[in-house]
């Protein structure tokens, strides 16, 4: 395997859209999940996991505020899993845990933590989904039914974009577009699910009027 150091990953890169000023900030993990936005809004394609999420985020926003030009809003748009049967179409997220972080005894050092839950106001306008952000792809049957007992939908970013806007005062939404089931086919369900995401996150934005003119 071919190593790459930190810096050919490019992050806190933007995509498009450079003045952040009063602004949406878009977050994607990858490109195909914000295809359908358009060219001139401010869109940051950050990679997959939390870590290098976590880092672009950051470092745009920190960014942003030295110059004194703060985004209104970030929103995240991207797919997920669905952890119980019957769900399709986009979510708004109400709440957000990340369920591969785990502490028996948090005594002492509860201060050193993030929180076990993001809650996050939601618009009224979609439907509202809890989500559960780690850094594994949801493959089996098995883990769905531990996560789905907290959680209706899995995804690898949405708590870190969370927790970076809020350190920075920014309010958040995490639009997710169901593209697998979280199971045994869920690789393959998902790739072939991303064009058909980033249509229906396009038209949710739209619902939501958070598309600019």
């Amino acid at each position: 395997m071919s190593e790459r150091s930190v810096d050919q990953y490019n992050v806190g890169q933007l995509v498009s859209g450079e003045s952040l000023a009063g602004r949406t900030l878009f977050v994607a993990a990858v490109h195909g999940e914000a295809e359908r936005l358009p060219k001139n809004v401010p869109l940051l394609v950050t990679g997959i996991g939390t870590v290098p999420t976590a880092i672009s985020v950051a470092t745009v926003l920190a960014r942003a505020q030295a110059q004194g030009a703060m985004p209104a809003r970030v929103v995240n748009v991207g797919t997920a899993g669905a952890l119980r049967d019957g769900l399709a179409g986009v979510y708004e997220v109400n709440r957000v845990t990340k369920h591969d972080f785990h502490l028996d005894d948090h005594s002492g050092i509860a201060q050193y933590l993030l929180p076990d839950v993001i809650e996050l106001p939601t618009s009224g306008r979609l439907p509202t989904a809890g989500l559960a952000t780690g850094d594994q792809f949801v493959g089996d049957s098995e883990t769905r039914e531990r996560l789905a007992q907290d959680s209706s939908l899995c995804d690898m970013e949405g708590y870190a974009v969370a927790a970076a806007a809020g350190l920075f005062g920014v309010p958040v939404t995490l639009l997710k577009q169901i593209s697998d089931s979280a199971d045994e086919l869920a690789e393959e369900s998902w790739a072939e699910a991303v064009p058909r995401g980033a249509r229906q996150l396009f038209t949710a934005l739209g619902e939501l009027g958070l598309l600019e003119d």
